[in-house]
């Protein structure tokens, strides 16, 4: 009889994806092509700690209109434009409003590091 494994997809940050490989290369003596690849991109990329990440990205979802995707967008592009914003969104069905838009900038804003 097989055993049955059920792959679940999550969505993780470029910071959280730091951490995880970073772990993967102690515990091993080399990483993949792909994850070193990966790992450099995330290094370069991730402005946040794992921990601010998930502060933004909590802060980002109680807003109506955000979903989990786009808060996790945001938090590893930390947007500083309304033209950011509406790009992130411009596949979505759902618009934000001006207003939504300077709420979220504020948001991203607080927690991105100077």
């Amino acid at each position: 009889m097989e055993a049955s494994t059920e792959e679940t997809d999550k969505i993780v940050s470029l910071a959280e994806v730091k951490n995880i490989l970073k772990k993967i290369s102690k515990e091993r003596k080399e990483l993949l092509y792909e994850q070193k690849i990966a790992l450099e991109h995330a290094e370069k990329f991730a402005k946040l700690s794992a921990k601010q990440t998930k502060d933004l990205i909590a802060d980002l979802m109680k807003l109506d209109h955000v979903e989990e995707l786009q808060a996790y967008k945001i938090a590893d592009i930390l947007p500083n434009t309304e033209d950011d914003i509406r790009a992130i969104f411009a596949k979505e069905r759902y618009t934000p409003n001006d207003k939504e838009i300077k709420n979220i900038l504020e948001i991203v804003k607080k927690h991105s590091v100077v």
